[in-house]
Order: C-alpha cells, then structure tokens, then sequence
C-alpha cells in the first residue's frame, strides 16, 4: 500500500519537469533555460541573475565556444566571435557572441574556491544583449564554472 502512497508525487514531479521554463523573468525579453548537462569535455560557465528571481538564464561553454540562452522564448546558441582580457578556466574576462541580428556580451569575473573541485564561481557577471531595431538589455548575473573531470 505506501508504494501505490508516493505514485501521485511521482506523476506530479513527471508532470512539473516536461512544464516549460518561462519566456519572460523579471520583465525582461529574456526568459529562463532548462537544466543543462556538464559538458563532456572542458568546462562551462551556469549563470542565473543576481537580482529578482535568481533563475538560470545563461549556459557558456569554453570547449563548445558558445552560449546558450533564451530570448523571446527562443532556446538559442549563440556563436562566440570575440574574447579579450583574461578569465579562467578556458573563458575570456569579456567574450561576444552572435548569430543574426543578435549580439551578446558576457563580462565576468571567475574566482577558484577551496570549497570547490573542478570548477570556480563566478560572483559577478553581466550580460549585455543587443538586437537590431530593439532595445539593448543588461542583466547582472552570477553563477559557477564546472568542469569535466
């Protein structure tokens, strides 16, 4: 009988991980992106935004030299096209990426800790995203490096 207790909560969490992630948070164009898997080789960079909501908004990968994010509730890799100053961990302190008419800019500090293996934070990041013909957003983030082992 307790197996057949915890069925509701199974199909309910079934239920909640097909939802998708939003289109919009905080008001802004950009929306969250689903859980994303380490990569299999090099490291990447989750970022979430440091104010409002705190949800995971950004993925950028070193080895795979793009970045993932959602704008108008289109999952989107961008491209990197520039990278200037020093990072860590395979990133540049500033990198640019774009495909089309969109073009983002990622700055971020990334700093090791003790208290974490194979990978860094990142207390401070920004994400500057310009679109032809709209308005440019900039959203503070922050976030943590991990890497393949």
């Amino acid at each position: 009988m307790m197996r057949f207790a915890i069925l509701p909560l199974l199909l309910a969490g079934a239920a909640s991980a097909q939802t998708p992630p939003p289109a919009s948070i905080d008001g802004l164009p950009i929306g969250a992106i689903p859980a994303q898997a380490m990569p299999a080789t090099g490291c990447a960079a989750f970022l979430w935004t440091a104010t409002g909501s705190r949800t995971l908004v950004a993925m950028a990968g070193a080895d795979s030299a793009q970045l993932r994010v959602s704008i108008g509730g289109t999952l989107t890799d961008l491209p990197r096209t520039e990278q200037h100053d020093a990072g860590g961990f395979g990133f540049a302190g500033v990198t640019q990426y774009q495909a089309g008419d969109v073009t983002a800019v990622l700055t971020m500090s990334i700093e090791t800790r003790g208290d974490l293996k194979d990978g860094a934070s990142v207390p401070e990041a920004t994400l500057r995203i310009d679109r032809t013909g709209q308005d440019s957003i900039v959203v503070p983030l922050a976030g943590l490096v991990g890497c393949a082992t």
